[in-house]
């Protein structure tokens, strides 16, 4: 990675300019960097932004000049089908910030469509805080209530304690959900319970499955896959109950190449679900921000610092290695 100067960003059709204030470090853009995901060098990464709109363009009616904003990481152009049926977040043409256009590590990110792509920051809420709530907060938030439709008094597990993880716990924990977080990383275990977890496993000192059974009874309503990687995708499916849920977030990494075998005997046996998510809708944010207006969620506490763009490679380092705890934040762009 280095940081360079670029040409400024100019809006496009009924487009916007937005003036970066805060752009989370996500394993996403770890994906793009260690190179799971195809991409084009070069280019400008971060998809997790908080900002003031700079410019707009004829055509927006919903923002101004001076607007706090959120951008979602899973915008649409509006034109094909999904769009057109409310599920932006699946767009065949999806409008992705550090991947189909220049993205959040950058002072001035242009918007395209900006109407459908941008979602009001209330003032009561930071940047550096409403940065988590462009991806992983909205991820967990769509995947839990609207794909396996989490209830109240459910026994719900995390594997994967990092941004995505502790975002999960935050959402269910505040639903009535009793939720047990698994990681091989004491401190983010640790950081797993302030998010509101009720129970923790260390994956590395025991058979988190059975633990889970264990804790449970006879298994979790819904696991989650927050990394990605065969043992915890695997795992996820291993301690459910009958007729229970599994919600796939983390994508996979070089190793699994997209592919992950899987018990298909137990999932026919058990009656078990094997669900995938993919961002929110921006236009259905709105009850996920009354509950972090309310307090009842807490994207700040899994903040760990505010970096600058030269830390960001160290950041990814320390992902690789297992090594992080809770979140960072880029504020400072020099």
């Amino acid at each position: 990675m280095a940081i360079r100067d670029v040409p400024d960003a100019q809006p496009g059709s009924s487009g916007a300019v937005i003036s970066v204030r805060a752009n989370g470090v996500c394993r996403s853009d770890w994906h793009v960097w260690i190179g799971d995901v195809k991409r084009e060098l070069p280019i400008i990464m971060g998809h997790e932004m908080t900002g003031i709109v700079a410019e707009v363009t004829p055509g927006v009616t919903r923002f101004k000049k001076g607007d706090r904003v959120v951008v979602p990481f899973s915008g649409g152009d509006g034109v094909c089908q999904y769009c057109q049926e409310g599920s932006p977040h699946l767009c065949d043409s999806p409008v992705v910030p550090g991947r189909t256009y220049p993205g959040g590590y950058a002072e001035y990110v242009s918007i395209s469509h900006a109407d459908r792509n941008l979602v009001p920051l209330p003032d009561e809420v930071s940047f550096a805080e409403g940065a988590a709530l462009g991806c992983r907060f909205m991820t967990s938030f769509f995947g839990l209530v609207q794909r396996v439709k989490i209830r109240p008094g459910e026994w719900v597990v995390v594997f994967g304690c990092g941004g995505i993880g502790l975002s999960a716990i935050n959402i269910a924990s505040a639903l009535g959900c009793r939720v047990i977080g698994v990681d091989i990383n004491p401190a983010n275990l640790d950081l797993a319970r302030v998010m509101g977890a009720e129970s923790v496993i260390d994956g590395r000192t025991c058979d988190a499955v059975e633990a889970v059974k264990d804790i449970t009874g006879s298994g979790a309503h819904v696991s989650v896959d927050a990394l990605g990687i065969s043992e915890t995708c695997l795992n996820g499916l291993l301690s459910l109950r009958k007729g229970g849920r599994h919600l796939q977030v983390g994508i996979t990494t070089k190793k699994e190449a997209g592919y992950i075998k899987l018990p298909v005997d137990l999932i026919v046996t058990k009656a078990l679900d094997f669900l995938g998510t993919l961002g929110m809708p921006p236009h259905q944010f709105g009850s996920m921000m009354s509950m972090v207006l309310q307090d009842r969620l807490t994207p700040g506490k899994m903040l760990n610092r505010e970096i600058g763009l030269s830390e960001v490679q160290p950041v990814f380092e320390s992902m690789t290695a297992s090594a992080t705890t809770g979140t960072f934040v880029v504020t400072d762009f020099k």
